[in-house]
């Protein structure tokens, strides 16, 4: 049995093992495959086995490679994937949906801690000889926040939300949450409250929902508007759920005080995107999810995902 691998890179830039997957048959690895649909169907070839993590295939590809019989997305999101084509062509289509969860909630505290503190910026200071030559025992460039007692509003309320919502708590916040699907375990953590009460009560709004129709631009210039004056905003779920020219206004304003963004609309990021040149904006290169602990979480699923098929019983298979 063939396997492919098509843009294993970010997955597994070498601190990893392919061995899981090497066990079932004769497996090629490319660290990249550039988005030319002659090229993704001529790297698959013959193969039965393709995984992806963002090199997209679409309805041509599951027409031309008819040896295809099972595609694993190294990922939880599966846009890339024509999947009504994938099935029309009987092809199986998994995903990895919880491999990340500690690691993104970890890293959407970072990002708010960060706002708060503005760590880096006075760490180079300090490294550039400005505290060696200070005329005062201590410095600091940006107000300095302190999160206990103030509230965080999380939308989107699922396991990476309540993870979040756990470590805020922890840090002395009242949490508000924001989602169509409530649970107990969610009232454990926050009180779930109507998106307006969330956006006017909130001193920290956090998203952590898929994007949908529903979700594309959730932070616009109408839903800003509803928000304190002075708010932070953590993005670290999907870049469309920001329109992205308005929240740059509103940082440039100070309507939003300050914004840490791990995701954008287009990745990598176009050099003339509005974020980059505004106001106390953090923007990191998607890299919540990429803890080496994380990523072996997400080998090991994409390797059960395949055996489970294998095996007659798939699991974690998404259709359209």
């Amino acid at each position: 049995m063939k396997l492919v691998v098509l843009d294993g890179y970010t997955e597994n830039p070498g601190d990893l093992s392919w061995d899981g997957l090497e066990k079932f048959g004769d497996l090629r690895v490319y660290d990249r495959t550039p988005k030319d649909t002659a090229e993704i169907i001529r790297r698959i070839g013959d193969a039965e086995i393709v995984y992806t993590n963002k090199t997209p295939l679409c309805a041509e590809v599951f027409a031309r490679c008819t040896a295809l019989r099972f595609v694993g997305v190294l990922a939880t999101g599966y846009n890339i994937i024509d999947v009504s084509a994938a099935q029309a062509h009987g092809v199986t289509v998994t995903n990895v949906p919880t491999y990340g969860t500690a690691a993104v909630g970890q890293f959407a505290i970072a990002l708010l801690l960060e706002l708060c503190h503005h760590i880096g910026h006075h760490s180079e200071e300090v490294r550039k000889g400005r505290w060696s030559s200070s005329p005062d025992w201590c410095f600091w460039d940006y107000p300095l926040i302190e999160l206990a007692g103030k509230t965080i509003g999380i939308i989107g309320f699922g396991r990476i939300g309540q993870t979040t919502g756990r470590i805020a708590g922890a840090l002395g916040m009242r949490v508000l949450a924001f989602d169509t699907m409530q649970s107990d375990m969610g009232r454990e953590i926050g009180r779930y409250v109507s998106l307006d009460t969330l956006l006017a009560e909130s001193d920290v709004i956090c998203l952590h929902c898929p994007l949908f129709d529903q979700t594309r631009g959730i932070i616009c210039r109408r839903t800003i508007e509803k928000m304190k004056d002075g708010v932070l905003l953590i993005n670290n779920s999907r870049g469309p759920l920001i329109v992205e020219q308005d929240l740059a206004d509103a940082l440039n304003c100070g309507k939003v005080a300050g914004a840490g963004l791990d995701v954008l609309c287009v990745e990598p990021a176009n050099p003339d995107n509005p974020l980059l040149t505004a106001k106390n904006c953090f923007i990191t290169p998607h890299i919540s999810w990429a803890p080496k602990e994380s990523r072996q979480r997400l080998m090991d699923i994409a390797v059960q995902n395949l055996a489970c098929f294998l095996n007659g019983n798939a699991q974690n298979v998404v259709k359209a």
